[in-house]
């Protein structure tokens, strides 16, 4: 899940996966729950929150291409649902989907939000992507919920979803792009208390090394990259 209110700011936090978790989740509980909601409605927003709406709808849609279209009988995570859209588009297919956030308030706007048709097919759940106890997978979705972690991290958390995914594992970086620092520069001009939780870019062929590092053999697939306004996203398969 990743709050596009302010511009992005980029960085190399030196604490673990436990510690980044944590720190995303008081953010969205307590700083950005009202700015998430509203950016995720039909609601009117600033021309820059529209070209972030446009951008996350692109990039779910690249993301929900890459899987079948009748899906019934197949179990996926929505690592990381925020308010929902994706969890949605999932159910509708005929998914059994387990969405999961870290924070308990983003998954009650979730819920809030699942048409009744579909809460069948959809478990909700307020806690880490990484439980184990959540089971085994067919597919794995996670938009924009694993930007914040470091290449170390990102590259474990990813090799620990794909031993729990029959098929895909798909997700989203923020990649370095001369643009990407830019809106990073600017980001600083902002008190500290209006920015989100640092994002770490990332590139694939430095990601792939670290997947070799911890051990994996999985490898990546990097999907197109998604540009509008404020958001900058590179969509990745996992693969292996």
């Amino acid at each position: 899940m990743r709050d596009f209110s302010s511009p992005p700011a980029l960085g190399a936090p030196q604490d673990g996966w436990a510690q980044t978790r944590d720190r995303v989740e008081t953010y969205f509980d307590r700083t950005a729950t009202q700015v998430w909601e509203r950016l995720t409605s039909d609601a009117p927003v600033s021309k820059i929150r529209q070209t972030v709406r446009i951008g996350r709808d692109a990039m779910r849609a690249q993301m929900l291409a890459r899987l079948p279209q009748d899906m019934r009988g197949l179990r996926v995570l929505d690592a990381g649902c925020g308010a929902g859209q994706m969890t949605a588009e999932l159910a509708a297919r005929g998914a059994e989907v387990m969405a999961v956030d870290i924070s308990p308030a983003i998954i009650d706007l979730a819920r809030r939000r699942l048409p009744e048709s579909l809460v069948p097919h959809v478990s909700f759940h307020a806690g880490d992507m990484l439980d184990p106890a959540l089971g085994m997978f067919d597919h794995v979705m996670a938009m924009d919920s694993l930007i914040y972690y470091t290449e170390a991290d990102l590259a474990r958390a990813l090799d620990a979803l794909a031993a729990r995914t029959e098929s895909t594992v798909i997700f989203t970086v923020a990649p370095r792009t001369p643009l990407l620092m830019t809106m990073w520069r600017m980001g600083k001009l902002f008190p500290r208390a209006d920015r989100s939780p640092s994002m770490v870019p990332q590139s694939s062929a430095r990601l792939l090394r670290a997947l070799r590092y911890a051990g994996s053999t999985c490898s990546l697939k990097p999907l197109e990259r998604v540009t509008s306004g404020f958001y900058i996203s590179q969509g990745m398969e996992v693969l292996g």
